[in-house]
């Protein structure tokens, strides 16, 4: 039985990587579905603003916490998280796994050079893994059902989706039963990390949840003003419900 825990109205699933990663090999093999959904930060922040994002994410089978702000948040709201749980690092060990059990998988998104300088990458670090396809991640909305389709027929194990948000949930939500893939996973930027465009931050910067920072330092016009704004509304939003949990001075005397 997974625990459960909600934060900002959002339930995420309060597992470690290794539980996660046992519990989509486990939906592959029994033939199961299932949707993994990851949260960070901006991701609550956004998922306030906007209904459908709100809508496909808790929608998701899985919805796990990729921030470290998500997690130190858990913690003070009393609604503890085991561990992060990046959406990339569950990435890696999901292809590993694929490539131990000759499972398949399809890669949709990034633009198409990125796409096939990460399937080059790919196929060095994972020889043996079954690529069953791939296809870049721009189209019109129209053309979602063909590439469904496309999935569908190449008889894939595992999607994942190299988009950013609302984009990949909104396509999992719409699409992913249509794919008739086992487990599908959205992994956002991933593919340019894979692929060299983009670097990760190291492991030191991870763990003191300035990941964000890393990577605003390395696109700053692009992602300066996006994560200023949304790490401010994120503070407001815990330091919020902080106070509406914490009984005032008054009310603990009155009850004493």
């Amino acid at each position: 039985m997974t625990t459960r825990q909600n934060l900002f109205g959002v339930t995420l699933d309060a597992l470690t990587m290794d539980q996660t990663v046992a519990r989509c090999l486990a939906a592959v093999r029994a033939g199961e579905r299932l949707e993994i959904g990851v949260v960070n930060a901006a991701k609550l922040v956004n998922m306030r603003r906007d209904p459908a994002l709100a809508r496909a994410v808790s929608g998701c089978d899985l919805v796990l916490a990729d921030g470290q702000a998500v997690v130190w948040a858990g913690r003070l709201l009393r609604r503890p998280l085991p561990e992060r749980v990046a959406g990339i690092d569950l990435f890696m060990r999901l292809l590993a796994e694929a490539e131990r059990e000759g499972l398949s998988v399809y890669f949709l998104g990034a633009r198409q050079d990125v796409l096939e300088r990460m399937l080059r990458r790919v196929a060095v670090r994972f020889p043996g893994l079954r690529v069953a396809g791939s296809r870049n991640g721009y189209f019109d909305d129209s053309e979602q059902p063909a590439i469904a389709d496309a999935i569908a027929e190449s008889g894939a194990d595992m999607l994942f989706l190299g988009m950013t948000s609302p984009k990949k949930e909104i396509f999992t939500a719409g699409y992913g039963e249509r794919s008739k893939v086992a487990l599908v996973h959205g992994v956002g930027g991933s593919f340019d990390i894979l692929a060299g465009i983009t670097r990760r931050a190291p492991e030191r910067w991870q763990r003191l949840g300035l990941e964000w920072l890393y990577r605003t330092l390395q696109e700053p016009r692009r992602l300066g003003r996006r994560y200023l704004t949304t790490n401010v509304s994120f503070a407001l939003m815990t330091g919020r419900e902080l106070l509406r949990r914490t009984p005032s001075i008054s009310t603990a005397s009155r009850e004493s």
